[in-house]
């Protein structure tokens, strides 16, 4: 077999495409095909060798040396699965790339070589002779030209700004889910991560969106087209790439393109140690905010180069953390969460992003019921805390800590302080926004809650929690319509969560559909442990004695949050159980405690002495 090379520097066309090795470009029919090196490659040696077995030894002296830590076997595979499907091509039935067991693989469709241009026949001996003439003098003019030119190309601000001309500047981007290459399921984790970790980075820029992971996670694994994903996302650019982990190196290869037309921006590989993969994120982050002409504070530029060595086992046991708590939102998915948060903890107490993690974990331990409000509030406040103490701009941590200080401590001036920061440091959280949306609407400020949720919404489109807390804030501003229209959204997004019924029972009765709101809040006890007894016997009061016999025999229902009941007892007019079932709410810190001033559930209390004064120790009113 040849040397690779030695390929002429001539066109190769093949089928309805055609490669270029001197551009380094695969087209169809005249259109730019996004390849990355390793699948060009090995394009380019089946090509000089077409009807030829090419074997794999061939293939891995060229492509992957022997000082490369990339596995070679799942290397060889996945390039070829890119290769073949930028070709339209099968391994079963293959109209290009033959596999040829145990050996190599083999290009079976013609092949033509071409020169670039092939109009017309080579110089005569006149033409030769008057271009040697006149070659002196076209040098001069094309000398002079060139210094022109070379003066206009720097005094309009040189390369950069000169090849972004005809590229739409980028306001808006989304990191897709990288693939994972090591061809193990079980490190679907890590890939996650990087993902995450990318995304978390990019949300710092101040004059770029950064779509959500949420939104972005659904195109995990799909084929779905570029410019498809980008009109519903609203984005104008995607990174897309790749993850291998193996052993203690991590290469990542990622790739800019402009959404709407699949055109390839930039791309780049890089590969470090573990312990250097906080700088091999930065390199690449670095890389794309230039590239986009990103902007960060000073401070946020200076964090990103400083960057330094992690602990690998603390690394591997944060991202397992994130995946659990990200991926499986359940009381046994947070234990896990916690448990690998705190071993990172314990493996490197001196890294804030762990502590971060932990308080997340800790909050969402309570909003998930996994464990009662005392025991893991307290913690995730001096985790949050020390995160803080450690780095004072992540983001998260001070979200983590907002929520603390409003439904912990009732300190909503520390709560505000410490959401507002979060969106100062990370613009495009949409969990940042969405809490403080939260907040805001808690607050009775419907109207700025409802603006920062759009921004949510902006963020993260494709999120279910964010279009079910659309739909809570319409419902705590009175305004039920729209509210039922966001909970239905939010229910096609996701139809069987346990998170929605309720609300959206709530919403259905106040625009007065009560047997709809009826059978909403019996899915609700159905997926909060229900019996088909107690479901039966809720039905038949239902049936029998209509709205308020079924409200009594949800009474006699146990319930594991006192804020429900209380609910109950005030919808029946049961005013003295309603408040002494809010004094166990408070006693419990009931994460539900938060919507006491704005609850529709609790309007006919208002009057009462007894809740101004609730509302006081709340620091609710003045």
């Amino acid at each position: 077999m040849p040397p690779y090379d030695c390929l002429p520097n001539r066109l190769i066309r093949f089928g309805a495409f055609e490669l270029d090795p001197g551009a380094g470009e695969l087209r169809r029919q005249g259109t730019r095909v996004k390849l990355q090196e390793q699948p060009f490659l090995i394009l380019q040696a089946l090509l000089q060798n077409p009807g030829r077995v090419v074997t794999r030894e061939d293939l891995r002296n060229r492509i992957w040396p022997g000082d490369t830590f990339v596995e070679f076997d799942q290397g060889l595979y996945s390039a070829l699965a890119r290769l073949r499907d930028a070709l339209n091509d099968s391994a079963e039935s293959p109209r290009f790339i033959e596999t040829v067991p145990r050996r190599g693989y083999r290009f079976v469709a013609p092949v033509e070589t071409v020169s670039p241009s092939t109009d017309g026949a080579g110089p005569t001996a006149v033409q030769r002779k008057l271009s040697r003439r006149y070659l002196a003098p076209t040098l001069a003019a094309v000398a002079l030209l060139g210094c022109l030119l070379g003066a206009f190309w720097f005094s309009t601000g040189g390369p950069r700004n000169w090849f972004s001309r005809g590229v739409p500047p980028i306001r808006s981007l989304a990191v897709l889910p990288m693939q994972n290459l090591s061809g193990d399921p079980a490190q679907e984790y890590f890939a996650d991560g990087m993902t995450d970790e990318l995304i978390t980075t990019l949300a710092q820029l101040q004059n770029v969106q950064v779509i959500s992971r949420t939104s972005v996670s659904r195109f995990k694994g799909t084929r779905t087209p570029l410019p498809q994903i980008a009109h519903e996302l609203h984005v104008d650019a995607i990174v897309e790439g790749s993850v291998l982990f193996s052993g203690q190196r991590v290469r990542i290869d990622a790739q800019l393109l402009d959404a709407s037309s699949d055109r390839h921006l930039w791309a780049h590989s890089y590969e470090r140690d573990l312990r250097d993969v906080v700088a091999l994120q930065a390199e690449v982050a670095n890389a794309i905010v230039s590239e986009i002409r990103g902007k960060l504070t000073p401070r946020q530029h200076t964090q990103l180069v400083a960057t330094h060595q992690l602990n690998p086992e603390a690394y591997v046991a944060y991202l397992r953390g994130r995946y659990f708590l990200h991926n499986q939102r359940s009381a046994e998915g947070v234990r896990k969460s916690i448990e690998y948060s705190l071993q990172a903890v314990r493996t490197d107490p001196e890294w804030p992003l762990a502590y971060a993690g932990l308080a997340d974990s800790y909050i969402s331990a309570d909003y998930l019921n996994a464990f009662p409000y005392d025991e893991v509030l307290p913690k995730a406040k001096w985790a949050a805390q020390k995160a803080l103490q450690l780095d004072p701009d992540l983001s998260e941590a001070h979200v983590v800590l907002g929520e603390l200080f409003e439904g912990l401590d009732f300190d909503y001036p520390d709560a505000d302080r410490e959401f507002r920061r979060a969106i100062e440091l990370s613009p495009s959280s949409s969990h940042a926004h969405q809490s403080y949306a939260d907040f805001l609407a808690n607050l009775g400020r419907a109207n700025e809650a409802i603006s920062e949720m759009k921004i949510a919404r902006q963020l993260d489109p494709m999120s279910f929690w964010v279009t079910r807390d659309v739909g809570r804030i319409f419902y705590e501003a009175r305004r039920y319509d729209e509210a039922v229209t966001a909970l239905r959204e939010a229910s096609e997004m996701n139809p069987s969560s346990t998170v929605l019924y309720n609300w959206f029972s709530w919403a259905l009765d106040k625009k007065g559909m009560i047997p709809e709101s009826v059978e909403m809040d019996l899915k609700d006890e159905a997926c909060h442990g229900a019996s088909p007894e107690t479901l039966s016997k809720l039905r038949k009061a239902f049936t029998n004695l209509g709205q308020r016999g079924y409200l009594g025999q949800k009474l006699r229902t146990p319930r594991k949050d006192a804020y429900f009941s209380a609910q109950l007892n005030a919808r029946l007019g049961n005013k003295d159980e309603a408040f002494r079932w809010l004094e166990k709410a408070y006693e419990q810190r009931s994460g539900f405690l938060a919507l006491l001033k704005v609850d529709p559930e609790l309007d006919n209390l208002h009057s009462d002495p007894r809740f101004q004064t609730l509302l006081r120790r709340m620091n609710l009113l003045p």
